[in-house]
């Protein structure tokens, strides 16, 4: 694997996870900016709670798209620069964090749940999907998106290593699972309290 054209493709993919979606579409759509009501996120739950559906499913997918585009473009390239399966898992993990820490909004960005489904998704359909079914499974008994999106992180690196066992791709999903974790840590606070807002339920800025 040449160094320097990996290099490359983990800055491009930060930059391509550095779009926000939910600031993007709410611009486009007339609508107030997702960090300036309810939680405060720029993610598909909070535009949510606008009110407006469609900006909300717009968020979703482009969020989720950005994290699988920067991986498949990876996949793409992988015989030209000797691209490896742990090459793509960090171009995902880059595009990840720029979705949290984006360049192009002061770094403050969102929680990255679909993002990070998106990465999980592109790096393999079974990993992606049996992730995906988690937060669906815990989101519609539950109706927490931060409790869903906890449960999935764990069981994430889970799912992998039970598929393809330990190497340094599972320790870049740890690692994106981490993050998602720590991004989430007022949520947790507020599920424990019983302050958590449920899917759908707005919230006064």
């Amino acid at each position: 694997m040449d160094l320097l054209p990996a290099i490359a493709a983990i800055v491009l993919a930060y930059l391509i996870g550095s779009v926000s979606f939910a600031v993007l579409t709410s611009r486009l759509m007339g609508l107030a900016d997702p960090r300036s009501y309810g939680s405060g996120n720029p993610g598909a739950t909070n535009v949510l709670r606008s009110g407006n559906k469609a900006a909300a499913i717009l968020t979703l997918l482009g969020d989720a798209a950005k994290g699988a585009v920067a991986v498949l473009l990876a996949k793409a390239f992988a015989a030209h620069y000797g691209f490896t399966d742990l090459s793509f898992a960090l171009v995902g993990l880059a595009a990840f964090v720029g979705h949290l820490l984006t360049v192009f909004h002061g770094f403050r960005g969102g929680k990255g749940v679909a993002t990070a489904a998106g990465v999980l998704l592109a790096l393999s359909l079974w990993l992606g999907l049996g992730t995906l079914a988690t937060w669906v499974t815990m989101a519609v008994f539950f109706r927490y998106s931060s409790l869903a999106a906890l449960v999935a992180a764990v069981f994430a690196p889970a799912f992998y290593a039970l598929l393809a066992g330990v190497d340094g791709v599972l320790a870049a999903l740890v690692a994106m699972s981490a993050l998602l974790v720590w991004r989430h840590q007022a949520n947790i606070v507020n599920l424990l309290a019983g302050r958590e807002s449920r899917i759908g339920q707005k919230k006064s800025a």
